[in-house]
């Protein structure tokens, strides 16, 4: 089984991935701009930066992508655009969040002022939606695509996880 696991910045979507993929002992896949950005070895707002204005960068991150997912029998491949972009996934999970409780978690994360991440946060949602509209004529906020929608507002990312370990252990007890 292919699980693909998206939404915007702050929605839980690496740390949900990586108890998924634990849980169900499937490999991970979670090839981000941070990775790709660490790769050539440039600081990652710079990266996003660079990224709006040469396309090649996301199209390489999102090939990258499916073709790690696509060399697994089983995986869960949490990106941006997973759901949108592997298409063979067997299952398409959709995780959002209110934009303050999103930037509440990065300056969490990250650090900083709170202000400043809320501001960010904003930004690279107006950023990603007109490039992956541009790029692949995605519209990254919705969710129709998605087989299960989970609002992540109330709840910590291992109720996330069994949300999901619950859908997946219904499909593949419904497949035998």
């Amino acid at each position: 089984m292919r699980i693909a696991i998206s939404g915007k910045s702050g929605c839980g979507n690496t740390t949900v991935s990586s108890l998924v993929a634990d849980r169900l002992d499937y490999p991970l896949i979670n090839f981000t701009f941070r990775t790709l950005a660490q790769e050539r070895g440039i600081e990652f707002w710079e990266f996003c930066t660079l990224a709006e204005s040469d396309d090649s960068i996301d199209r390489e991150l999102d090939e990258r992508q499916v073709a790690m997912a696509m060399a697994q029998e089983h995986c869960v491949l949490g990106s941006r655009l997973a759901i949108w972009m592997l298409k063979e996934a067997d299952l398409k999970v959709y995780l959002t969040a209110d934009t303050k409780v999103r930037a509440q978690r990065i300056h969490k994360r990250e650090g900083g002022s709170l202000q400043e991440r809320l501001k960010q946060t904003t930004q690279r949602d107006e950023k990603d939606t007109a490039r992956y509209r541009r790029l692949y004529n995605i519209d990254n906020s919705d969710t129709s695509v998605a087989d299960l929608v989970i609002d992540t507002d109330g709840l910590d990312p291992r109720q996330v996880a069994d949300i999901i370990i619950r859908e997946v252990t219904e499909r593949t007890r419904g497949a035998h």
